[in-house]
């Protein structure tokens, strides 16, 4: 009893000499969306952080001339190609996506696996009341890329989520809803 004793102290012990512990991605670029449903629009917000192991690729993606600032210009160019690889419909029917806002964190932050770039895209739709299928496709970055996508819980009182649907690795996703009057 006592030789358990004194090893539980030990352990203890050396527990309380580490630091915190700081958890980030290394080897995977994370694109993690939330899909916004509101009667006259969804918006699309998509969170992408580049791990530390990967940070170096996907900066020289959006930094064309690689002077370690990721000006307006490359900004631009890099938030069309992920909206490109985006695809979103609504009961079969293919919804147009608008960039609304973008942040982009600085180069020497997204080398340390903290920096986030989020897009938020907007589709206009009327919803009228009735059943409803959405369809989320996310074609991605290549094979370091893992996704997660959810639903948010609608602010409309009308709008009523039945099902949520995902593939295996996330970057298909359905979701059917209905509206009531």
């Amino acid at each position: 009893m006592r030789h358990g004793r004194s090893l539980l102290v030990a352990a203890i012990g050396f527990m309380a000499t580490i630091g915190p512990a700081r958890a980030h991605r290394l080897d995977e670029y994370m694109q993690a969306t939330v899909i916004d449903v509101a009667r006259r629009q969804i918006t699309v917000t998509v969170r992408l952080t580049p791990g530390v192991d990967v940070a170096s690729g996907v900066i020289r993606q959006i930094d064309s001339n690689a002077d370690g600032i990721l000006s307006a210009q490359e900004q631009k160019r890099y938030t069309d190609r992920v909206r490109q690889g985006l695809q979103l419909d609504l009961n079969g029917h293919p919804l147009s996506l608008t960039v609304a806002e973008t942040l982009f964190p600085p180069v020497t932050t997204m080398q340390t696996g903290n920096g986030t770039i989020i897009l938020r895209l907007d589709a206009n739709v009327e919803l009228i009341p009735g059943s409803y299928r959405l369809a989320y496709a996310n074609h991605g970055a290549g094979t370091d890329t893992v996704y997660l996508v959810n639903g948010l819980l609608p602010h409309d009182p009308a709008i009523h989520i039945q099902q949520q649907r995902r593939s295996p690795d996330q970057a298909s996703y359905g979701l059917d809803f209905s509206v009531s009057r």
